[in-house]
């Protein structure tokens, strides 16, 4: 944090080749981020570039109290929230992870675990866009309670309510599943 905002420092001195190590340092976990919520590369491009856009216009204002990866998270959740009307916005699938089917090379267990996760998409689809947001930032980005604190602007007790009730809303859309497995590992 404290590498940051000497580089932060140095932008705000004008020196813009230390923004543009900046840009470089979080642009692939913004563009991540974006991609899981909006699906589409060049959405999500279009988005990243307009988070760091907007950064270095409110850079000044920035507070070194706070992870500058957070604050630019931030920006990015108030610019996918921005982008797109509500009815939009509830059709995007999260992004999979092909590595995520790497695990195991037998097919029979690839095809079940792409079933599982396309099973887990269609569903995490259907939840309220405040529960899929705290869930891409806590599983998808690996995010800490603190940073999403920040990042959502909520106390660590409301997100963990909001947590709960998005694992929970989880478990009853696989309610109806008889069989155990591996999206019951993480709800």
């Amino acid at each position: 944090m404290h590498e940051d905002q000497e580089w932060v420092n140095q932008v705000l001195n004008g020196n813009k080749q230390a923004y543009a190590h900046l840009i470089h340092k979080y642009k692939d976990r913004i563009y991540a981020f974006l991609l899981r919520m909006v699906r589409h590369p060049q959405d999500a491009q279009d988005l990243t570039q307009e988070c760091f856009i907007k950064a270095y216009r409110y850079l000044h204002s920035y507070d070194p109290q706070r992870s500058l990866p957070s604050w630019l998270y931030r920006i990015a959740v108030n610019l996918y929230v921005d982008a797109k009307p509500a009815s939009q916005r509830q059709q995007n699938l999260l992004e999979v992870d092909e590595l995520m089917l790497m695990d195991d090379h037998s097919p029979e267990t690839i095809y079940l675990k792409y079933e599982d996760l396309e099973e887990l998409r269609y569903q995490i689809e259907r939840l309220p866009e405040t529960y899929r947001i705290v869930l891409t930032l806590r599983y998808l980005e690996d995010l800490t309670y603190q940073e999403m604190s920040e990042i959502l602007d909520i106390s660590i007790p409301t997100l963990q309510v909001r947590l709960h009730r998005a694992k929970q809303k989880l478990r009853e859309l696989f309610q109806p599943k008889k069989e155990g497995g591996t999206l019951r590992e993480m709800c």
